[in-house]
């Protein structure tokens, strides 16, 4: 057992997330974007971040590749640690929703059980969870960081989609498809499906 940990006790403060909110004119939740590398994740996240931004909305984006450079630089890619990387961020989005902010996150989140995991560490009613859908075909027509040929080529070991899977929400929020519609479009419906949980 670690000792240490029993003498932690959680702070209470005089200023709570309702007073963070009420300054801020709006709810804060997690916007989590899901699915391949190249899919259209981040492009759609810094859409709606200068979407949200625009009408005065206090936002944050986290993205997979910012965090590894910093928090999670020590993590590898294996199940565990992509895992970890998930948990991380939830923890830090988390408290980022605490202080009044609408958090963008964009990572691949490969696993339904760690995305189910970031859920329950943000809250259901605090986490919307929106599948950037198309094809592995697509994506690698994409390949706009050149990491799908490294992939086919055996440089990049457990690589999402290659040689390492990518589970498909079964349940999720929303839903665009790349691939077939506009990203403007794809924009617009997440903007319009979260309309109602910006309102105080």
């Amino acid at each position: 057992m670690n000792t240490t940990r029993a003498h932690i006790h959680s702070q209470k403060f005089g200023i709570v997330r309702a007073d963070r909110n009420k300054q801020r004119g709006h709810q804060s939740f997690v916007v989590w974007f899901t699915g391949l590398s190249g899919s259209g994740k981040s492009t759609l996240a810094n859409g709606l971040e200068a979407a949200l931004h625009s009408r005065g909305v206090s936002t944050y984006t986290l993205d997979g590749d910012n965090t590894r450079m910093g928090i999670n630089k020590d993590l590898d890619f294996s199940d565990q640690g992509r895992k970890e990387n998930i948990r991380r961020v939830a923890e830090i989005a988390n408290l980022m929703v605490d202080s009044g902010t609408v958090v963008i996150s964009s990572y691949i989140s490969p696993f339904i059980a760690d995305r189910e995991n970031a859920k329950a560490i943000i809250g259901t009613e605090d986490f919307i969870e929106v599948f950037v859908d198309c094809p592995l075909e697509i994506c690698e027509q994409r390949d706009v960081k050149g990491l799908y040929e490294k992939a086919r080529a055996n440089l990049i070991s457990n690589f999402t989609g290659i040689s390492s899977p990518f589970e498909a929400p079964v349940n999720g929020d929303i839903t665009v498809q790349t691939h077939l519609t506009s990203l403007e479009d794809c924009l617009q419906k997440i903007l319009i499906a979260i309309e109602n949980k910006l309102q105080l």
